[in-house]
């Protein structure tokens, strides 16, 4: 050890050397290559940092996180703005959609009272059209019929009056019924 510290209190000791070299051992390596070394590596191992290698591979693993939370609440914003307005619509549409019912009940209903006066307008008419037919029939049968006794009672009063009757009586009343029927024609014609 004794050699090693005297080595190093004494500059004049060194030989010179005739070239400039590394020596690679490392026990007998002296502090200006050591220093030379370490200078080298620092001058040129800057940005080489296993640190900073990391915290940019951070930064840009940050980034893109913060990027696509960005990107998540936009979409979501989209999303909740579309769900609001199609919110809105189906309330629309089914207002619009009580609003048809409810005006298609009061038109069925309308439709349905309009249908029953019709109906019984139709039953009422019809009714007085078969009340005109049997007035009408009773009437016809009514006429038939008087038209039967007065035949039959003209054909009684003939047969009464032949047999009771002379003909000169006879004469006289077919004369008195013709000029009857004369005056009759020409109050008719006045």
């Amino acid at each position: 050890m004794k050699n090693v510290t005297d080595s190093f209190l004494s500059w004049g000791y060194w030989p010179s050397a005739g070239s400039f070299g590394f020596n690679t051992d490392i026990l007998s390596t002296n502090l200006i290559n050591l220093s030379v070394v370490l200078g080298v590596l620092i001058f040129f191992g800057k940005g080489v940092c296993a640190s900073c290698l990391l915290s940019d591979l951070l930064d840009n693993r940050k980034q893109r996180i913060l990027n696509t939370i960005r990107n998540s609440e936009e979409l979501r914003g989209g999303a909740i703005e579309q769900l609001k307005k199609v919110r809105a619509r189906l309330q629309k549409v089914q207002l619009e959609a009580d609003q048809f019912r409810v005006n298609g009940y009061s038109e069925i209903e309308k439709e349905k009272l309009n249908l029953i006066n019709s109906s019984y307008k139709t039953l009422e008419q019809l009714e007085n059209y078969k009340n005109e037919t049997i007035q009408f029939e009773q009437q016809r049968v009514i006429n038939q019929v008087r038209q039967r006794v007065f035949q039959q009672a003209l054909r009684g009063a003939l047969g009464t009056l032949n047999s009771c009757l002379n003909s000169e009586l006879h004469l006289r009343t077919i004369s008195a019924n013709i000029n009857m029927l004369g005056s009759i024609k020409e109050k008719e014609k006045k």
